[in-house]
């Protein structure tokens, strides 16, 4: 089983399914929570990153949460992967790098 069909059970087992826009919130507080955790590590740019525990939970919490968006909105999260990694490497072949186009 992967983590988007673990997330997805675990979700509707626990009564906790949502709107999509739910699952949008709460990703970017997530992903918000992962920066901190990323700052106090540091102390704020003043020593090396080292590993926290913390940081391994708001981890857990952003792929969670991604997982239930993914699910909410019918996108499987396999099938993202790979097209991200094949336009990915389309770039990569083409220009040197992976960064997109601004325009």
């Amino acid at each position: 089983m992967n983590w988007q069909q673990q997330s997805t059970e675990f979700a509707q087992k626990q009564n906790l399914t949502h709107a999509p826009s739910v699952y949008v919130l709460d990703l970017i507080s997530e992903v918000g929570e992962v920066a901190k955790e990323i700052l106090l590590a540091m102390e704020y740019g003043e020593r090396p990153f080292q590993l926290q525990a913390g940081l391994v939970g708001e981890l857990g919490d952003v792929l969670y949460s991604l997982c239930l968006l993914a699910t909410a909105v019918n996108v499987d999260l396999d099938e993202a992967l790979a097209v991200a990694l094949q336009k990915y490497a389309a770039r990569q072949q083409a220009k040197g790098h992976i960064g997109s186009t601004t325009s």
